[in-house]
């Protein structure tokens, strides 16, 4: 889909125009990356991300932004815009993301690949990839799936737990490097307070979901929505029995999977093979 534009010349998508704003305010003021990082008190990398359109960065960021450019409210509320804005996922996913945002805790079972929530933008890349997306749509999916990431960031983020087949950990990237940075990137998730992550074993045997990545959204008032997927098509799911059935399924699988400190060391454990087969 072609962007929309309107005589400005600047972009009508949310994302996108608050990257083009935070890059000309910097521009205007004649200010590199670093001299920008050591005035605002942040790592200089992470505003060169929020350039590219890689990340939002969060409220925070975008306060303080405005308060050094002398721009009250302008990219905090275009900061708002573009947290909230689903165009960008394509056209089936767009229901999930607007329940996912608004969800105060969230489960995941992975049996394929790991969850959108904690993909880096290296293992999005080979996953979309493999999936058939391509060119510009490949570059705005990889964008929009990291961008994911910042729900579970900041002090209202909400609860996740994540129970990830081994075969998930034990299907590396083509890009070893990569692949490197993906477990590092989870280990480190792993130990965030409000994040729990469990693998579970080959050795736990067959399971109830040995076919379904499934997510569950516990939503403001209560209500709990499932949603399935597999690599062609999602399902979300709503009706109560039917994420009662699922729940339970769920439960059994959680039973099965390693502690959350022993799911760690596990990972832990294939990050140091990675990097010796990687220096041999």
């Amino acid at each position: 889909m072609p962007q929309r534009r309107v005589i400005t010349g600047r972009s009508q998508e949310p994302r996108q125009r608050f990257a083009e704003e935070v890059r000309r305010l910097r521009a205007e003021r004649r200010l590199s990356l670093r001299q920008l990082g050591e005035r605002l008190g942040w790592d200089w990398s992470l505003f060169g991300k929020m350039e590219k359109g890689e990340t939002l960065g969060g409220p925070k960021v975008a306060q303080a932004l405005d308060t050094y450019y002398e721009t009250p409210g302008l990219l905090l509320v275009l900061w708002e815009l573009a947290a909230g804005d689903h165009t960008q996922f394509r056209e089936q996913y767009r229901r999930y993301m607007a329940l996912e945002a608004e969800a105060v805790s969230l489960w995941h079972f992975a049996v394929s690949v790991l969850p959108g929530l904690v993909q880096t933008s290296g293992y999005a890349r080979e996953v979309l990839a493999a999936g058939g997306l391509k060119g510009k749509e490949l570059e705005q999916q990889i964008k929009a799936r990291v961008g994911r990431r910042e729900l579970l960031e900041g002090e209202c983020a909400p609860r996740f737990r994540t129970i990830i087949s081994e075969a998930v950990l034990r299907t590396g990237l083509l890009d070893a490097g990569a692949w490197r940075t993906q477990l590092e990137s989870l280990a480190e998730v792993a130990e965030r307070p409000n994040i729990a992550v469990q693998v579970l074993p080959f050795s736990a045997g067959p399971y109830g979901l040995d076919s379904t990545d499934l997510w569950f959204l516990r939503l403001p008032l209560g209500r709990t929505v499932a949603y399935t997927e597999n690599a062609h098509r999602g399902e979300l799911i709503e009706e109560a029995a039917a994420v009662e059935k699922l729940q339970g399924a769920y439960d059994a699988v959680r039973d099965l999977a390693l502690p959350p400190a022993e799911s760690r060391k596990l990972i832990l454990r294939m990050l140091e093979e990675v990097s010796c087969e990687s220096s041999m």
